[in-house]
C-alpha cells in the first residue's frame, strides 16, 4: 500500500521537516515531516506511544525539538514557551483539561489575556469585568455552550468543561487551532456543534490539526490524515483516499482481533446478575431506574451529558447512597455503604477521570494494578510480593501496556495506558459485576479493539457489564443492549440487532418513544 507523498514547502501554513526529540531511553519523534496548509483540517492519527503528543507539544511550544525544523506561514517557527506560541497564533486545546476549577467559565476562556481598564499616568488598571465577560460570552457561544459565563467551572460536567477549553482556544485569535481529542467528554449533541464549528473555522481560513483516536471523526472532518506509528511517519492519505481500513493498516501494521463469538444468557431464564427496581439518585430525586445486566450480558448506557450515567455508576458502586429503590446482585439485595463494600461484593468499577478519581499518579503500574487484590494477598501485616508481580505482569500482558517495567511511574505513561492499568486492576479481582464510565478515553483504535474483545472475553465466562459511554461507534460495537438516559430517566432500550445512531440520538434527545 503506497500513500500520498508528505509534500513540505513554502505554501504551507505550518510544516515541520525531520523532526527528532529524545527521552531518556525513549526516541518519541524520529525525523518526522509534517504539514498543513491554510484552511485545512489536517487529522494526526496513530497509536498511544505513536509521537502524537509529543510532535503537538513541539508544534505548541511545550517541547523543543532536538533535531529538524518548524515553519509558520513561510517563516521559522520555534516558540519557546506555549504563551510564545499563542502570541504567534498557534492555540492548542489539550485533551486532559487545564483550568482553574475556582474560576468562573468567563475568567477561563480569558485567563492570562484580560482586558484592562485604563490606568492612571499610563499604568494598567484593574480587569474590565464587562469587557471580560462580553468576550468570553462570544466564545463560548461559538462552542454551543448552554450555561453562563458566570458559573464557577467546579460546577460543570466534564463535557462542558471540555467546551471551556475550546473556548479558550478561539478567544486567543489563532491561525492554527489543535484540538487534541477534543469530544472525548462531548455528548452526540456537542460532538455534532463542535463539527460545525470546525466546518465554519475551515470556510473561515484557520487551519486545524484534529487529534482523535475515533475514525469516523476523522473520516468526517479531515482534508487529509498524517499517520504516525513509532514515532516515525507511516503515510498520509487525503481525502479521496481516507477509509478506516487503510487508516487502521498504517497505524498498527497489523489486523486488528475479531470480535468474540459470545451467548448472554437469556435473561428471564436466569437470575440476573444486576437488578434495579425503582432506583433513585439523589441527582434526579424524582426519577426512576429499572435497569437489568444478565451473566455474559454488556449492557450500555447512552445519553447527553448530564443524563444521570455517571450518578447511576457511582450509586451502583456505593459513592454515592441510592435515595430509594431496591440493588440486587445474583439476586441478592445489596447496600454499599462505600466502595470497599461494593468490591467486596464483586463489583469494580473504572470511572471517568482516570487521573482524579482512578490512579496513584506517582506510584508504579505494580502498585496500582495490585490496589483491588491487597486483601488476598496479605499474610498478616505482609504482602505477598511475588505473587503480585505476577499478578500484574499478566494483566499488563493481557491489556498490552506499554511500559518499561512493573515499577514504571504511572504518571509517565501516555493516557491510553494510564486507562488500561486502571481497567486491569479490577479484571484482576475478578468481579461478577463490571462497571465502566467512558471505559476507553483516550485510547488509540489498536487498544480500543484489544481491550473490547478482552471484555468479550471475560463477558463470555460470566461477567457482567454496564458502561457508560459518549461514542456511540463504541455502543454499537459493544453492547448487547442499549439503555438510553435522560434527565435521570430511561428514555428507551435499544436491542443490538435494532440499534442505530439515529434512534439512539432520536431517545436521548426526546425524538423518539424507544
Amino acid at each position: 500500500m503506497v500513500a500520498s507523498p508528505l509534500a513540505v514547502g513554502d505554501e504551507a501554513l505550518l510544516a515541520a521537516r525531520g523532526l527528532v526529540r529524545r527521552f531518556p531511553g525513549v526516541l518519541a519523534l524520529d525525523h518526522v515531516d509534517f504539514t498543513a496548509g491554510l484552511g485545512e483540517v489536517v487529522a494526526l492519527v496513530g497509536e498511544n506511544g505513536a509521537g502524537k503528543s509529543t510532535l503537538l507539544k513541539c508544534l505548541a511550544g511545550l517541547e523543543r525539538p532536538d533535531a529538524g525544523t518548524m515553519r509558520l506561514a513561510g517563516g521559522v517557527w520555534a516558540p519557546r514557551d506555549p504563551a510564545e506560541a499563542a502570541r504567534g497564533g498557534v492555540a492548542l486545546v489539550h485533551q486532559e483539561l487545564c483550568l482553574a476549577e475556582n474560576l468562573s467559565a468567563a475568567a477561563n476562556v480569558v485567563l492570562g489575556r484580560e482586558p484592562l481598564r485604563p490606568g492612571l499616568a499610563g499604568r494598567c488598571g484593574f480587569v474590565d469585568r464587562g469587557a471580560l465577560r462580553e468576550r468570553a460570552a462570544r466564545a463560548l457561544e461559538r462552542v454551543g455552550a448552554r450555561f453562563s459565563p458566570d458559573v464557577r467551572v467546579e460546577r460543570l460536567a466534564a463535557g462542558e468543561r471540555q467546551l471551556v477549553e475550546i473556548a479558550k482556544g478561539l478567544d486567543q485569535e489563532a491561525r492554527v487551532l489543535i484540538l487534541d481529542e477534543p469530544t472525548s467528554s462531548l455528548s452526540s449533541r456537542e460532538t455534532t456543534r463542535l463539527f460545525e464549528l470546525v466546518h465554519q473555522l475551515r470556510s473561515d481560513g484557520l487551519t486545524v490539526l484534529y487529534v482523535s483516536h475515533r475514525l469516523a471523526e476523522v473520516l468526517e472532518l479531515a482534508d487529509c490524515a498524517v499517520v504516525l506509528r513509532d514515532g516515525r511517519n507511516s503515510g498520509v492519505l487525503q481525502r479521496n483516499e481516507l477509509s478506516r481500513p487503510r487508516l487502521v493498516s498504517f497505524m498498527v501494521g497489523r489486523d486488528l482481533a475479531a470480535p468474540v463469538t459470545r451467548q448472554a444468557e437469556a435473561r428471564g431464564s436466569c437470575v440476573p446478575r444486576l437488578e434495579l427496581r425503582g432506583v433513585v439518585t439523589a441527582a434526579f430525586p424524582g426519577t426512576a431506574v429499572d435497569l437489568e445486566v444478565a451473566p455474559g450480558e454488556l449492557v450500555g448506557l447512552a445519553g447527553l451529558v448530564g443524563a444521570g450515567r455517571t450518578e447511576l455508576l457511582e450509586t451502583l458502586f456505593g459513592l454515592r447512597a441510592p435515595v430509594a429503590g431496591e440493588i440486587r446482585l445474583d439476586g441478592e439485595t445489596v447496600r454499599f455503604d462505600g466502595p470497599r463494600a461494593a468490591a467486596a461484593a464483586g463489583v469494580g468499577l473504572v470511572p471517568e477521570d482516570r487521573k482524579e478519581q482512578g490512579l496513584l499518579l506517582e506510584e508504579g503500574v505494580r502498585v496500582n494494578v495490585a490496589l483491588a487484590t491487597l486483601s488476598r494477598r496479605a499474610r498478616g501485616p505482609f504482602i505477598q510480593r511475588a505473587s503480585e508481580r505476577a499478578a500484574t505482569a499478566r494483566q499488563v500482558e493481557d491489556l498490552g501496556v506499554r511500559t518499561a517495567g512493573l515499577e514504571q511511574v504511572v504518571s509517565t505513561l501516555s493516557g491510553g495506558n494510564q486507562q488500561k492499568v486502571v481497567v486491569g486492576r479490577w479484571l484482576a479481582a475478578e468481579p461478577r459485576l463490571l462497571l465502566l464510565d467512558e471505559p476507553t478515553r483516550g485510547v488509540d483504535v489498536g487498544a480500543r479493539e484489544e481491550l473490547y474483545v478482552l471484555l468479550e472475553r471475560r463477558a463470555a465466562a460470566g461477567l457482567g457489564v454496564l458502561f457508560a459511554s459518549s461514542d456511540l461507534e463504541e455502543l454499537l460495537r459493544l453492547a448487547d443492549r442499549i439503555v438510553v438516559l435522560r434527565d435521570g430517566m430511561v428514555m428507551g432500550v435499544v436491542a443490538r440487532g435494532e440499534a442505530t445512531e439515529e434512534r439512539v440520538i432520536a431517545l436521548a434527545t426526546g425524538g423518539g418513544d424507544g
